[in-house]
């Protein structure tokens, strides 16, 4: 299908702004931008409440850290769920801001606490400084769940775009390094490889938001110029077996140059016998799912995020 309306309308906005292309920018210059765009007002009548702590980061570094606690965790006897956010921005831009409505959705309909982790960014702080701080804040929630309302029986880790990206990291590095369990992984528009020549980059790179050029220029700011493209904590899709792997919700958006990779990860995680959804919404374009002021599937999606993630904490407390 074209464009949806509303999402060619967000396309037309940012068009009639004549803003530099990204990858003529500076890291700095990024973040300022993207810290200057109006964000999604949390929506009114959820019942969820928000607070900002500090928790242990890896090398002696702290880490800031947003929790959603639905009012409904003061009836759970034995603590809600717990999901583990890494906001997006091609690891150089973004923040716990940027995602604060998103979270408080998530929370709301997913019934689960939320805990948004403000991961380092590059340039400044390249790989492996977000993996590693992703995988100390997984940790420290499934040590802590119950001091925040959760259940550290029940920990889910999920990100758009960058965050993605992070999240099927963790669950690597939780696998690999037999750290707890997850029951769950919600990948949206993951970023999961760094090869420009799949089909969905050829034909959704110009025009629809989120450019090659700057794919390109994300890559580059988050492993440098001498960066190892073989991690599979920094390109997912390179590892060699994806075996033990938490259930996975994959979401990709028709027009987005990161749809191939993302529906690819879904199909790796399926080959190796990871029970995983993945649902393409058509018409949309990357970004969308944050974009609930302005596009109506985002809070589609965002619905159905929450929905998977309640089945795998039903499947996860039959066993």
């Amino acid at each position: 299908m074209p464009l949806h309306p509303q999402a060619q309308a967000v396309i037309d906005a940012e068009a009639r702004a004549s803003l530099p292309p990204l990858h003529t920018l500076t890291g700095v210059e990024a973040r300022a931008r993207s810290a200057a765009r109006p964000v999604a007002p949390i929506s009114t009548g959820l019942d969820v409440r928000s607070e900002d702590r500090t928790i242990p980061g890896p090398g002696g570094n702290s880490l800031p850290v947003r929790i959603y606690t639905p009012s409904r965790a003061n009836e759970a006897a034995d603590g809600l769920p717990v999901l583990v956010w890494f906001h997006g921005g091609g690891w150089v831009t973004g923040s716990l801001d940027s995602n604060d409505s998103t979270c408080a959705l998530l929370a709301h309909h997913a019934g689960a606490v939320v805990v948004s982790v403000d991961y380092r960014l590059a340039p400044e702080h390249r790989y492996p400084a977000a993996a590693e701080d992703a995988y100390a804040g997984t940790l420290w929630v499934a040590e802590h769940a119950s001091e925040i309302g959760g259940n550290g029986d029940f920990v889910a880790v999920g990100g758009a775009s960058a965050g993605g990206n992070l999240a099927a990291a963790v669950t690597q590095m939780v696998r690999d390094r037999e750290g707890p369990r997850l029951i769950h992984q919600m990948l949206v528009y993951p970023v999961t490889d760094c090869d420009f020549t799949r089909e969905s980059y050829e034909t959704n790179g110009e025009g629809n938001g989120l450019t090659t050029a700057s794919m390109e220029w994300y890559w580059q700011q988050y492993l440098g110029p001498d960066g190892d493209r073989t991690s599979p904590y920094a390109v997912v899709m390179r590892a060699e077996d994806f075996a033990g792997l938490p259930r996975a919700h994959v979401i990709t958006a028709e027009f987005d140059p990161l749809c191939g990779e993302g529906e690819e990860y879904g199909r790796r995680l399926e080959e190796c016998g990871v029970f995983t959804v993945m649902t393409r919404y058509p018409g949309m374009i990357h970004g969308f799912f944050n974009m609930t002021a302005a596009i109506d599937d985002a809070t589609k999606a965002i619905r159905e995020a929450a929905a998977q993630l309640r089945i795998s904490v039903s499947i996860a407390a039959a066993k």
